[in-house]
């Protein structure tokens, strides 16, 4: 599964791990990602998203009808 964030689109992203000898070795640092469930009140039906925290702290904020029609207009199916 994709640890893709639907709204920030937020993914894993990848360095190095340094030992304590300074041996290094490849890793990958993942986003926080949350599967939610919301309300679409305008829509009445409820749609999933696969959110970041702080594409939640987002929604929570500005709410769920203005993060949807952002996404509708960037291209993405909601």
């Amino acid at each position: 599964m994709s640890q893709v964030c639907d709204v920030t689109g937020k993914k894993p992203r990848f360095g190095k791990q340094l030992s304590h000898s300074h041996r290094r070795s490849s890793r990958r640092w993942d986003p926080n990602i949350q599967t939610k469930r919301y309300y679409l009140e305008s829509e009445r039906r409820w749609i999933k998203l696969r959110l970041s925290t702080k594409a939640i702290k987002t929604i929570d904020k500005r709410g769920i009808e203005s993060v949807v029609a952002e996404m509708r207009r960037n291209g993405k199916k909601v």
